[in-house]
């Protein structure tokens, strides 16, 4: 095969120069030592700013963290703010499940869409306080045929039949509607009211982590605490009984794109 011959045009005729006009200049003159002060720009040395940033070892309080966080979120969309949490807890023993919902004072900034299984009045009234999708066998078959397009699945208990077949399908996505939770319920309305508010439901997964977004980094700080306290609290309220010693092992705070911050946990376990 005849490849063609590439022409080089002269630095002076490109319309963008490149960032190497001279490569063997640059190669002689190269130092790994310049270019981390290049990249770093701070004393010691260092490749990544937002690293540099944040002591590693210590521990920060929540105000702070959400300081950091604010100020590292420079993406372009609005990122989210989320907090993990570490716990010593065996989610296979049925004594040490922690799971439950919160209403965040300041919600998630997130529109989650809610699903409503219900007939008669009850759908009615669920369409009337705001269900992105209300029905009973129907909204059943549209689900297993891939229609899953809502963040929140609410039913009335008389409906817990039609809804126990779509386990596999609701079950591995979190949205398997449970008592415990308020997700089944005659009070379809407040059950709403609740998920748009910004109600946040978690669980603990099999290792011994819950974790949930608690809002924007276009929240301001004094709504991004809030917000986080309230997490916690819950969390820390919901120490299974079965639970002896240490609790809350290690705490952090994150962005979409940013650093993840270390909380200081002897400050937050109460």
């Amino acid at each position: 095969m005849d490849y063609p011959v590439i022409h080089k045009p002269a630095l002076e005729e490109m319309k963008v120069k490149p960032n190497i006009q001279d490569y063997h200049e640059s190669q002689r003159d190269f130092s790994w030592d310049l270019l981390k002060k290049e990249l770093d720009g701070l004393e010691g040395g260092g490749l990544n700013l937002a690293y540099e940033a944040i002591d590693r070892e210590t521990g920060y309080g929540i105000a702070e963290a959400v300081r950091i966080i604010k100020d590292s979120a420079t993406s372009k969309f609005d990122e989210t703010v989320e907090v993990a949490i570490n716990l010593d807890v065996d989610p296979k023993h049925a004594d040490q499940m922690v799971r439950g919902a919160v209403s965040l004072p300041h919600g998630t900034g997130k529109a989650l869409k809610v699903a409503v299984f219900a007939k008669g009045d009850k759908a009615k009234e669920a369409e009337a306080a705001g269900a992105d999708f209300v029905g009973a066998e129907d909204l059943a078959e549209k689900i297993q045929n891939g229609e899953t397009g809502f963040d929140r699945c609410i039913a009335t208990p008389d409906m817990m039949a039609v809804v126990g077949k779509l386990g596999k399908i609701l079950g591995p996505k979190g949205l398997m509607p449970n008592p415990k939770l308020g997700t089944v319920t005659q009070d379809v309305t407040n059950a709403i009211k609740a998920a748009k508010a910004g109600q946040i439901q978690f669980c603990v997964e099999k290792e011994g982590i819950v974790h949930a977004g608690v809002g924007k980094a276009s929240f301001s700080a004094d709504q991004l605490v809030e917000n986080v306290a309230a997490f916690v609290d819950t969390i820390v309220k919901a120490k299974p009984s079965g639970v002896k010693g240490t609790y809350l092992k290690r705490v952090s705070l994150t962005s979409t794109m940013g650093p993840g911050i270390k909380l200081d946990v002897a400050s937050l376990s109460g």
